[in-house]
Parts: C-alpha cells; structure tokens; sequence
C-alpha cells in the first residue's frame, strides 16, 4: 500500500482506490507510477483474479493535476511526451491485463479520469456519478483518451463529449453506451459486491481468453473475426477449466 494508492487483496478482488481526495484523486506522475505497478502486480499475481478501481472520497477522479500539467509547459515536446505516455501506457497495460478491470464510480470522473474509467472493462456507475471530458474549456486537448472513447461511443457522440466538454449524467452516459450499468443509491454497494464477486469466481482462463478476443477484434473484418473466434473457441476447449467445469455442470 502506498499513500496515494491503497491496495488490497480480499478473495481474488485486488481493490485499488485513488487517495488523494484533497485533490479529487487526480492523477499526478506519482500516482499513475503506482498504478504501473498494481497492475503488474496483478498480471503476475495468480490470487488476483479481478482489478477494481474507484476514488477515496466524493469523486473518482477529475483527471491530471493541473499544478503538475502547468509546471509542464516548459518543458521540451519530447520530455512531455514521455510524461503523457505513462498514462497511455497504463490504459494499455489495464486492456493487456488477462482479467477484468472495473471501475467503481461515484461523483465526478473528468478528463483524464474519465479516460481511466473508460479504459477499464466495466464501468459501474452509482447514480449521483458525472462523467465528460472537459480539457478544451480548459486550453487543452483529450489526446489519448480520444482513442478509447471513439470505440465506446461512436464518432458522433464521441466528438460531441471532446468539443464541447460537456459533463454528463451517469443516466445519459450509460444511454452514449460511455458506461456499463447504473445502480440507486440504496443499490449501489450491493449490486457492485455481486457483479465483482461473480467475475471473481468465474473461470480465470475463460475470462482471459474472452478478454483477449474482443479486444483484439478492434478493426478487424468479420471473416477475420470469425476464424479468430474459431481458434479461441479450439483453445478453450482444450483448458482444465473447461472440462472440469463442464463435467460438473452434466453431473447436475
């Protein structure tokens, strides 16, 4: 556990919650390096068998720490590029990770923080959660976060978020598609414990090959998605998981 990113490790659930409410959990250098580092430790952890992430306090997060971003400006391109790309690295590395990584939202999730949310596998929004990507009101640009919002949404809704960086309700960002399911206030807590606890206890292999394949059918044409789907649907055929799971459901 570090301080600015809790962690922990409860019946195959590594839970990661950003800590630094003061500062609505946005992400700093710091804070994406210690999330490098949960999500290596859950690729070679085999007791991880799901990654959540969610924000200490009202929000989830509001995206880079603008203190940081501002001392930035005078830096070399090169050397903010290399910045930058710590955080594109790490929405890389969650859609490379073989299990599901899901985002646990309450309050705002902006900017950057919204790409974190958007990055992950599941979205579970509690009612009162806002979502959107403010940069241009703010001189800057939803670089990174463009390329996984135009696969979520569509062009036109995903164009429509970037330019006029208008914040959304939970409600309307699940109708864009920009998340997964909404749960009541009253709900919240217990429909987001069944959802991890079911993926928790689903078959590991199973989920990492489904994971694997519907991100690797991201522009491919149909034909070629059909024989990829032909060679998984091989493969998991041949796993421990799938004999031992399948005999014990016949046995019923």
């Amino acid at each position: 556990m570090t301080d600015i990113l809790w962690t922990e490790l409860d019946d195959g659930v590594l839970r990661l919650t950003l800590n630094r409410p003061d500062k609505r959990n946005a992400l700093n250098l710091a804070l994406i390096d210690a999330l490098h580092q949960a999500i290596e430790r859950a690729d070679l952890d085999a007791q991880v068998r799901v990654v959540t992430i969610e924000g200490a306090g009202k929000d989830f997060c509001a995206g880079a720490d603008l203190h940081e971003l501002l001392a930035s400006a005078g830096q070399p391109p090169e050397a903010n590029a290399r910045d930058a790309m710590r955080l594109g690295d790490l929405f890389l590395a969650m859609r490379g990770l073989p299990k599901p990584v899901v985002a646990i939202v309450q309050g705002r999730a902006l900017a950057g923080g919204c790409g974190l949310a958007t990055a992950c596998d599941l979205v579970l929004a509690h009612a009162n959660a806002q979502f959107g990507y403010p940069e241009v009101q703010r001189g800057f640009v939803p670089a990174m976060v463009m390329a996984l919002l135009r696969r979520t949404v569509g062009e036109k809704r995903a164009f429509d978020l970037v330019t006029t960086g208008r914040v959304v309700s939970a409600d309307e960002a699940a109708s864009l598609g920009l998340i997964s399911r909404v749960s009541s206030a009253d709900g919240f807590a217990v429909d987001v414990a069944a959802i991890v606890r079911g993926l928790a206890s689903a078959s590991p292999t199973a989920l990492a090959l489904t994971k694997q394949q519907f991100y690797a059918l991201d522009g491919m044409q149909l034909a070629e998605g059909i024989r990829l789907g032909a060679d998984v649907n091989a493969l998991a055929r041949s796993t421990p998981d799938f004999a031992a799971i399948i005999t014990s459901f016949l046995k019923r």
